[in-house]
C-alpha cells in the first residue's frame, strides 16, 4: 500500500480539503453513494474507467477520512455496501456546486481540455 514520504501542507481549508478529496475518483464515488449506488459492483459499472483496485483504495481512504461507513453483511458470498456517514453528507452540496459550474461552463472546458489534449500531443 501507498505509504507516505513527506507531512502534508493542511495550512488552510482548501490544503485540508484537497487531502480529503484528491483522487481522481473520490467525488464521484462520493456524488453516486449519495444517489443510491452502494454496492462496489454498482460503483464499478457507474465508473467503468477506474479498476477495481483503484476504487477499493480510494474508498478505503474516503472511509478512514470518515466520509464514508463501509458495511459488510455476513453472508455468503460476502455482501458490502458503502454510505455516506453524516459527516459525509456534508460535502454533498460543495459537490453539486461544483457539478453545477462545470454544467454551466462545460463548453468551454471541453475545449480547453482538448485543445490542451492535442498540444500534448503534439509535443511528444
Amino acid at each position: 500500500m501507498y505509504e507516505r514520504k513527506t507531512t502534508p501542507n493542511l495550512n488552510c481549508g482548501l490544503d485540508l480539503i484537497g487531502e480529503v478529496l484528491y483522487g481522481k475518483w473520490k467525488i464521484r464515488l462520493l456524488w453516486f453513494i449519495h444517489t443510491g449506488h452502494k454496492r462496489p459492483s454498482e460503483l464499478q459499472r457507474k465508473i467503468p474507467d477506474a479498476s477495481r483496485r483503484v476504487l477499493n483504495i480510494q474508498l478505503k481512504e474516503l472511509e478512514e477520512h470518515e466520509l464514508v461507513t463501509k458495511i459488510i453483511y455476513p453472508v455468503v458470498p460476502p455482501k458490502v455496501e458503502y454510505s455516506l456517514t453524516d459527516f459525509g453528507k456534508t460535502v454533498i452540496p460543495v459537490i453539486a456546486t461544483l457539478g453545477q459550474w462545470g454544467d454551466e461552463h462545460e463548453d468551454r472546458l471541453r475545449d480547453v481540455i482538448i485543445r490542451q489534449a492535442v498540444l500534448s500531443s503534439d509535443n511528444k
